[in-house]
C-alpha cells in the first residue's frame, strides 16, 4: 500500500509540474491546431420542447431565454482570454430560428452512465451558416430540460430523498464545416467522468413531512420567483473589465474551459533551452584568470613563452657580480700600503 501511495504522490506531483498531457477533443491536437483557428459562438438556445416539466414552464423558458442572453458573452471573453484559439468570434442571429433552422434531431442519451440531451445538426446548413461567417468551426451552447434520478439531503444531513427530479442541463457541442463532432460537453475523454447540472427545478420538502410526522417527503417545484432569485446571484467577471455574470453559469463555463484547454508535452522541446546557455561562454571568466599572476606581464615583454623557464638561471648570476665591486674598492684605495705577497694574483685578473 505504501508503494501504491508513492507512486500515486509523484504521478500528482509530475501532473503538477509539467501538466499532464491529455486530448479532450475528438481530433489529435495537431490536425485542431491545423485546421480550427477561428471559432465562432452561437447564441445560447433553449429547447422549449425538452423536458422541462414545470407547471409554468412557459415562463421558465422565458426567463432562461433572458439569463442565456445576459450571460453568453461571458464565455465568449473567457475562451478568447485562454488563447487555444486564434480567434474567437460571436455569431449574430435569432437563438430560436437558428435552432429550428440548424437542428435535424435530439436524443437523450445514457452514455458511461451520464445521462443528457445531445443534438444533432444539419450539414448543409451548418456549413452555410460557417462560410458566411468565415468560421473554422462552430459552438452550440443548449439548455434544456431532464428528468433523471437524484439523491437530495436534508439541510442536517440526516435523512435524504432518492428519487426523480426534474433538471435544467446545459450542454455544447463544436463542430466544423463538415459536421464534424471536433469537441462536446459532457465529455467522454476524460480520466473520471463527471457531470454538473445546471440547476434542479424540484426539491424534497423535508420541513413539511417533520411538521407532519410524516416519513413520506413530498418532491415540489421551486417558483418562478425562487428559480428568478438563483439566477440572478452574479459574481465577478473572469475578465478584466467585464460585467458580473450568474454563478450558476460561471460554474458551467469554469467546467467547460477545463475540458478546452489544448494538453502540452510533458517536456518541452530542447532547442529553446539551448540558446539560453549561449551566453554563457560569452561571459567565462578567462579575462580574469590572465591578471592574476602579477610576474607575468613583467616577463612577457622581455621573453617569449617558451623562454620563460631561462628567468631561473639568471638570478644565479646576480650574486657573482655583487662581491666583485665590494673587493675591488679595498685594495684600490690603498696603493702604496700593499704587500707583494697577497695582492699579486687578485692584480692578475683585473687585467
Amino acid at each position: 500500500m505504501r508503494t501504491l501511495f508513492k507512486l500515486a504522490l509523484l504521478l500528482t506531483a509530475t501532473c503538477t509540474i509539467f501538466g499532464c498531457a491529455h486530448n479532450y477533443y475528438n481530433i489529435p491536437q495537431e490536425t485542431l491546431e491545423k485546421r480550427v483557428r477561428t471559432v465562432g459562438i452561437a447564441p445560447f438556445f433553449t429547447d422549449a420542447d425538452s423536458d422541462i416539466r414545470h407547471p409554468e414552464k412557459s415562463s421558465i423558458v422565458a426567463l432562461i431565454e433572458a439569463y442565456n442572453s445576459k450571460n453568453e458573452k461571458e464565455l465568449i471573453a473567457r475562451l478568447r482570454s485562454t488563447g487555444t484559439f486564434y480567434s474567437v468570434r460571436q455569431v449574430q442571429g435569432n437563438p430560436s430560428r437558428l435552432f429550428s433552422t440548424l437542428v435535424s434531431s435530439k436524443e437523450r442519451r445514457d452514455d458511461a452512465g451520464i445521462i443528457y440531451n445531445k443534438y444533432f445538426y444539419k450539414k448543409d446548413e451548418l456549413k452555410q451558416l460557417l462560410a458566411e461567417n468565415g468560421l473554422d468551426a462552430i459552438m452550440f451552447v443548449t439548455v434544456s430540460g431532464l428528468t433523471r434520478q437524484g439523491k437530495v439531503f436534508s439541510s442536517n444531513y440526516l435523512s435524504y430523498l432518492e428519487t426523480d427530479f426534474n433538471y435544467l442541463i446545459m450542454t455544447a457541442q463544436m463542430l466544423d464545416r463538415d459536421g464534424t463532432l471536433i469537441w462536446e460537453y459532457p465529455n467522454f475523454r476524460r480520466s473520471a467522468l463527471s457531470y454538473p447540472l445546471f440547476f434542479s427545478l424540484q426539491y424534497p420538502d423535508f420541513d413539511e413531512a417533520a411538521a407532519n410526522l410524516s416519513e413520506k417527503v413530498d418532491v415540489k417545484f421551486k417558483t418562478v420567483t425562487g428559480v428568478t432569485a438563483a439566477l440572478a446571484q452574479t459574481e465577478p467577471s473572469a475578465v478584466d473589465n467585464g460585467p458580473r455574470v450568474s454563478t450558476l453559469y460561471a460554474k458551467q463555463y469554469e467546467e467547460m474551459l477545463s475540458l478546452l484547454k489544448t494538453y502540452k508535452p510533458l517536456f518541452g522541446k530542447g532547442d529553446k533551452p539551448a540558446p539560453a546557455l549561449a551566453p554563457a561562454p560569452v561571459v567565462i571568466p578567462a579575462p580574469v584568470a590572465t591578471p592574476a599572476p602579477a610576474l607575468a606581464p613583467a616577463l612577457a615583454p622581455a621573453l617569449a613563452p617558451a623562454p620563460a623557464p631561462a628567468p631561473a638561471p639568471a638570478p644565479a648570476p646576480a650574486p657573482a657580480p655583487a662581491p666583485a665591486p665590494v673587493a675591488a674598492p679595498e685594495p684600490v684605495a690603498t696603493p702604496d700600503g700593499f704587500t707583494s705577497g697577497d695582492i699579486v694574483p687578485e692584480v692578475r685578473p683585473a687585467k
